[in-house]
């Protein structure tokens, strides 16, 4: 799969989700959308996330990607909640391009992207 690991690499494997943002479903910058299967296992600060619009690149990705633990990930996205501004966004922006282009943090130690989200601990989980 040379073909695979190239537009993974190069990120290009992303740009499909422009349709996304075109239809109003996603925003260029805001926390990365997950898979509906996780949505059951968020803490209540965890599901802050979803208070904006997912994003194409958000604060998580610019920190540091998938080389990010799930826990660091959803402290990026929360702080993202609280401190978005236009300029933030635009800062994002900017150095999602030089992330791209160093091809920096694109995938977890030994996964093609990152590993699956388990969860908090149930008495952590949101009602």
């Amino acid at each position: 799969m040379p073909f695979g690991r190239f537009l993974r690499s190069t990120s290009l494997d992303e740009l499909p989700e422009l349709w996304n943002v075109l239809k109003g479903d996603m925003s260029l910058v805001g926390p990365r959308p997950l898979l509906m299967d996780y949505l059951h296992l968020y803490t209540q600060e965890q599901a802050r996330r979803h208070e904006v619009r997912p994003g194409i690149t958000g604060w998580a990705q610019i920190n540091g990607r998938n080389a990010l633990s799930w826990d660091e990930k959803f402290v990026l996205d929360t702080w993202y909640v609280d401190h978005r501004t236009f300029w933030l966004d635009l800062k994002i922006l900017a150095l999602t391009v030089k992330k791209v282009l160093v091809r920096d943090g694109i995938s977890a130690a030994g996964e093609a992207t990152m590993t699956r989200f388990t969860g908090a601990p149930a008495n952590e989980r949101k009602e």
